[in-house]
């Protein structure tokens, strides 16, 4: 099942086993600000306490951070973990670690550095077997250094001065044609490497990936599942992943699921206040229906907001028109989900899904997975990575940094539901300005074609834009603009356009936060090429920009340098 890949790529049982368990050092957690990379943060913490593992917990939210805790720590510590963060570029190069420091990397960025794939000594990559890495080969990457310069004066062996002419010229043609085979293997470098580097992606969970790990140590609990199951909604509702590897891993846990349901409970779930049961489910791809009332979920769910046009009167209309269909009374629509008649929630699932499809709506429904904790309380996965995120990028102040990241890490355990439901609240907040936020921007008409991509620069002074400063929240932001637009435009070509969205980030120091994102097609298959982009774009212009995140299709611009920097983007892409 793991790959114990051309030799740096080591099965996950050797991070546990070799290092900490025989020598016991203490071990540096580098964990990036996603749903994912909490999840299996959690997974190992958990893994960790088995085998009495002792650690430190260091949030990173771009590669400054990482820098900068890296060098706080690098005395103290010779084992790193890195979670989400750390693969896709030169680590010996940037951190420049003492030779006895050891390096372990699970994240689901992609492409992966070429240099941290074939390190044999420092770096240890923790990758499922069938993730396609798609590595070029080494010998076309890697060349080993030859002097090629030699003479063979120093191999004078007193011959005749013509068999010296004659080997001269036999080396210099041999010389020559070594120089020729340099520059054409150096070009094929560059276009190997192009290709391999150019497109940004996202390979498999990394939840899933420590979850594997829990499971190959016979130490898979039921909360570990569960992360694994958060972690892999949170690259579904994030958009980083395709369709057909979403439902693919959905299959691989639902096995996991079925495994776990029917082998024998501890006794801490075996009492029925405290039991936690996982069942996997066809449900509603309504966000936060179930926390929610059913109207609120519908306006503010991008697939159906979408596909209703509901921004516009006559999108209002056929929200009308459906809710009549399912023959739903509004006052039940517009109350708690909790509260509406049991009559009603009976069948809700069906009549919806019924009504959806003659909207055009056939999606509607989606695979996923529940959780219940006790008699009361039930959640779908897409609950929590909505209510996680909301807590890692709340914009209330509260004390230092971090507390945004120990907030949402505790939020993932079920012994704090009182912070999960304050999430669902910052969620529902982030879901309704979202929306209005995408209405505005249609009405208004702030969506433009700058030839080949759609560009959106939100305004200082719109409503709630302190909130898209923050970089997931500007992302979701993003991909439900383009869906909602693609749907209202009759503009066959900007269908097809990707989209480059900005967002004012600090307004004393003068930059502006700006994404960009594939475009919005059934075939996508999920590859973003504006990381390239973006560096190419700056370089040219001398703009300035701040490469921080870990998705590199994220940036931080000076608002001055933004109209040379389109200029630029817009010339290298047409």
């Amino acid at each position: 099942m793991w790959a114990a890949f051309l030799g740096p790529v080591f099965a996950p049982d050797f991070l546990c086993r070799i290092p900490f368990r025989v020598l016991r050092a203490r071990v540096l957690l580098l964990v990036a600000s996603d749903v994912d990379a909490l999840c299996a943060c959690k997974i190992l913490q958990a893994l960790f306490q088995c085998d009495h593992v002792q650690y430190t917990l260091v949030p990173v939210s771009g590669w400054q951070e990482l820098e900068t805790a890296f060098l706080e720590h690098k005395d103290q510590f010779k084992y790193f973990v890195f979670i989400n963060c750390g693969a896709n570029v030169d680590l010996l190069e940037i951190l420049q670690p003492e030779e006895d420091t050891y390096f372990f990397v699970c994240d689901s960025h992609r492409p992966i550095n070429i240099v941290n794939v074939y390190n044999e000594t420092q770096i240890k990559l923790l990758v499922k077997q069938d993730d396609d890495l798609d590595v070029p080969a080494y010998d076309d990457i890697f060349r080993d250094e030859e002097d090629e310069e030699e003479d063979s004066e120093n191999e004078s062996d007193g011959s005749e001065p013509s068999d010296k002419r004659r080997r001269f010229e036999e080396e210099v043609i041999e010389r020559t044609m070594k120089r020729r085979q340099r520059r054409e293997w150096e070009a094929r470098r560059r276009e190997i490497l192009f290709d391999y580097e150019q497109y940004e992606y996202h390979g498999t969970s990394s939840a899933m990936v420590m979850f594997d790990l829990a499971w190959i140590m016979s130490k898979d609990l039921n909360d570990m599942l569960w992360w694994a199951i958060v972690g892999l909604t949170d690259q579904w509702v994030q958009d980083k992943i395709t369709q057909m590897k979403y439902v693919t891993d959905i299959g691989i846990l639902q096995r996991h699921v079925s495994r776990h349901n029917h082998r024998n409970e501890d006794e801490e779930n075996s009492l029925s206040i405290d039991c936690m049961r996982i069942a996997f489910e066809y449900d509603l791809r309504l966000a936060l229906y179930q926390h929610w009332s059913l109207y609120e979920s519908l306006c503010n769910t991008s697939y159906t907001s979408a596909n209703l046009k509901l921004w516009s009167v006559q999108g209002q209309k056929r929200l009308q028109e459906f809710l009549a269909d399912m023959g739903l009374p509004l006052k039940q629509v517009k109350q708690k989900f909790n509260s509406m008649d049991i009559s009603l929630k009976e069948n809700l699932r069906e009549m919806i899904e019924e009504s959806a499809n003659k909207f055009g709506m056939r999606d509607l429904r989606v695979q996923t997975f529940s959780i219940h904790f006790g008699f009361k309380n039930k959640f779908l996965a897409s609950d929590i990575v909505y209510a996680t995120a909301s807590l890692m990028e709340s914009i209330e102040k509260e004390g230092p940094e971090t507390t945004n990241f120990i907030k949402a890490l505790d939020s993932l355990s079920r012994g704090n539901l009182d912070k999960l439901h304050q999430g669902l609240d910052l969620a529902k907040k982030q879901l309704r300005a979202i929306q209005q936020t995408v209405a505005s921007c249609i009405c208004t008409n702030l969506v433009i074609s700058q030839g080949p991509f759609l560009y959106c620069s939100l305004m200082e002074g719109t409503p709630d834009v302190k909130l898209f400063s923050k970089p997931v929240s500007l992302c979701l932001l993003s991909k439900y603009l383009l869906k909602s637009f693609v749907c209202s435009t009759k503009n066959k070509r900007c269908k097809l356009l990707p989209l480059v969205m900005a967002a004012p980030m600090d307004v004393e120091q003068g930059t502006v936060i700006m994404v960009g994102i594939p475009p919005e097609t059934e075939s996508s298959d999920k590859k973003n090429f504006f990381g390239r982009a973006f560096e190419k774009a700056a370089d040219s212009t001398n703009s300035r920009t701040l490469h921080n995140h870990f998705d590199m299709s994220i940036i931080e611009l000076k608002t001055e340098d933004r109209s040379k920097f389109l200029d630029a983007l817009i010339s290298l892409l047409s």
